[in-house]
C-alpha cells in the first residue's frame, strides 16, 4: 500500500487524499492551521455557470463523495446572481467537519498544527518533509497543495500588507513552498498591468452587522444587490482580483451579497467608512479578512512547473494541485485537480501508468489549455476558471458547457473514465 503524503489541507488537499485512498494508497494530511479547507472557510460557491459541468464530470469518474459532502450542507441551490447562473451556496460554518469527518471515515489520517517546513531529499526524489517542530514524515510519494497566498511579507510587497485573513499566518506560520525545497524553480503570477500577484476577489461580513431588510433578504433567497451611489463607486478595484470571473461592471456598481452563512461581499475590500455610508451597511463590520476596509490576501506568488497528469517536474515524486498548478481559480478547479494529482500519485508510487484527461472534458481541457496559457507572458497575467473569464468563453467555443447531467455522464463514458477514480491503481494499465 503505496504511503502518500498530502501536504496542504484546503480544497485541493482534501480532495486529493480522497482520491489517492480510494486508489488503495495509506493517505496522510498535512495541515499547518487547525482546520481543514483554507479559502474554502470562506468561499461557499459551487456548481456557478462552468463548475456545474466540470462537477459532474468529477462524479461520473468517481468524485461522488467528495461533492455529496458539500451538497449536505449547502444553504441555497440553483441560484442566480450578475453573470453567474445555478449556483449552490453551502455554509461555511458546516462545511469544515463534515468534510473532516468523511476523510476520517474513509480511513485518511489527518494530521493539523503540522506545519512542513523542509524536504529530505534522496537524488531526483523527496524522501520526506520535515515539519516546524522537527517530526520527519516520509513518504513513497507526495502532494503539494499548500496554495499561492503568502507569506505576510509578500502580502506587503504585492498587495497592501497583512490583512489578517483566513490564512492565519501570524499564528500558524506562513506557507512554504515544498517544491522550491526541492530545488523547483516556481512562476509567479500577473495582473493585467505586469505586476506580481493577485488579489483575492471577495470578503466576508458580518451578517448581523447588516440591516435587518438586508439579513432577511439574503437569508430567504441567497442574493442581495444593492446598487452603490455614483459618488461612492471605487475606480480599478475590479483589474486586481484573483477572480476575474467577478470582474463584471455590475459588481463595481453595486455592492452584492451572498449567503454562506455571513454575507459574502463580493469584492476584494471596501474601505469600511465607504461602505457604510451605503444604505443597510451603516454597522457593518468585516469577518475575513479583518481588515478588509484595507485589503485582501495576495495570491498566485508559487505556481509549480508540471505536466498534464499534474506531476511536478524536475522531482519525481512529487504532484500538485489546486492553485499550485496553476493559474486556476476556485473550489471546484482545486477539487478536480486535487483527484486527478491523487490518483495519479498512487499511481506513480505503484509503477502504473499515470491518467491524463482527454480535452472532450472540461477538467482535460482545462488542465492542458492553463499550461500552455503559463508558458506565455501574457497567459500569466489572465486568470482561468470554469465559472467565468476566458476559460468559460473557451468552453462554451468548444461546446464543453452544459447542464445536461446524462450528456456530461455519457461524455465521460465515451472517455472510458466512468469511475476511473474510484479504481484501485492495480487494475490500471501498467507501464
Amino acid at each position: 500500500m503505496p504511503k502518500t503524503v498530502v501536504i496542504g489541507g484546503g480544497w485541493a488537499g482534501v480532495s486529493a487524499a480522497l482520491a489517492a485512498k480510494q486508489a488503495g494508497a495509506d493517505v496522510t494530511v498535512l495541515e499547518r492551521t487547525d482546520m481543514l479547507l483554507g479559502t474554502g472557510l470562506v468561499g461557499g460557491i459551487m456548481r456557478n455557470n462552468g463548475r456545474f459541468t466540470a462537477t459532474e464530470e468529477a462524479i461520473a469518474m468517481g468524485a461522488d463523495k467528495m461533492f455529496a459532502t458539500i451538497d449536505s450542507v449547502v444553504r441555497h441551490k440553483s441560484i442566480d446572481f450578475p453573470g453567474h447562473k445555478h449556483a449552490d451556496l453551502y455554509d461555511v460554518a458546516k462545511v469544515e467537519p463534515a468534510i473532516k469527518k468523511m476523510l476520517e471515515d474513509a480511513g485518511v489520517k489527518v494530521q493539523t498544527l503540522a506545519r512542513a517546513t523542509d524536504v529530505q531529499m534522496e537524488g531526483s526524489k523527496i524522501k520526506a518533509v520535515v515539519l516546524e517542530d522537527g517530526e520527519v514524515v516520509e513518504g513513497d510519494v507526495f502532494l503539494e497543495t499548500t496554495g499561492t497566498a503568502g507569506p505576510m511579507g509578500n502580502c506587503a510587497k504585492y498587495g497592501n500588507g497583512c490583512v489578517m485573513c483566513i490564512y492565519r499566518c501570524p499564528s500558524f506560520g506562513p506557507r512554504v513552498s515544498m517544491a522550491a525545497k526541492a530545488g523547483v524553480q516556481e512562476m509567479i503570477g500577473q495582473k493585467g498591468d505586469g505586476s506580481y500577484g493577485a488579489m483575492s476577489g471577495s470578503c466576508k461580513l458580518h451578517k448581523e452587522s447588516l440591516s435587518d431588510e438586508l439579513v432577511e433578504k439574503l437569508n430567504k433567497t441567497g442574493v442581495v444587490v444593492v446598487p452603490i451611489p455614483e459618488r461612492l463607486m471605487k475606480k480599478g478595484a475590479l483589474e486586481m482580483k484573483a477572480c476575474q470571473q467577478y470582474a463584471l461592471k455590475e459588481f463595481a456598481e453595486n455592492v452584492i451579497l451572498l449567503d454562506t452563512g455571513h454575507a459574502k461581499l463580493m469584492s476584494p475590500f471596501y474601505p469600511l467608512d465607504t461602505l457604510r455610508q451605503i444604505p443597510g451597511f451603516e454597522n457593518a463590520r468585516f469577518e475575513d479578512p479583518y481588515a478588509g476596509g484595507k485589503g485582501n490576501s495576495m495570491r498566485y506568488l508559487a505556481l509549480s512547473p508540471r505536466d498534464n497528469k499534474l506531476q511536478v517536474e524536475g522531482v519525481d515524486n512529487l504532484f500538485c494541485a489546486g492553485e499550485k498548478a496553476g493559474l486556476l481559480v476556485g473550489h471546484t478547479e482545486a477539487i478536480v485537480t486535487g483527484f486527478l494529482a491523487g490518483n495519479n500519485a498512487v499511481r506513480k508510487a505503484a509503477g502504473m501508468q499515470l491518467l491524463e484527461l482527454p480535452a472532450t472534458l472540461a477538467i482535460g481541457d482545462a488542465i492542458a489549455h492553463v499550461k500552455e496559457q503559463m508558458a506565455t507572458e501574457d497567459g500569466r497575467k489572465q486568470k482561468y476558471t470554469f465559472s467565468g473569464s476566458v476559460y468559460f468563453k473557451r468552453m462554451q467555443e468548444k461546446g464543453l458547457y452544459t447542464t445536461d447531467v446524462d450528456a456530461i455522464s455519457k461524455r465521460v463514458a465515451d472517455a472510458g473514465l466512468t469511475g476511473i477514480f474510484k479504481q484501485k491503481v492495480t487494475e490500471a494499465v501498467p507501464v
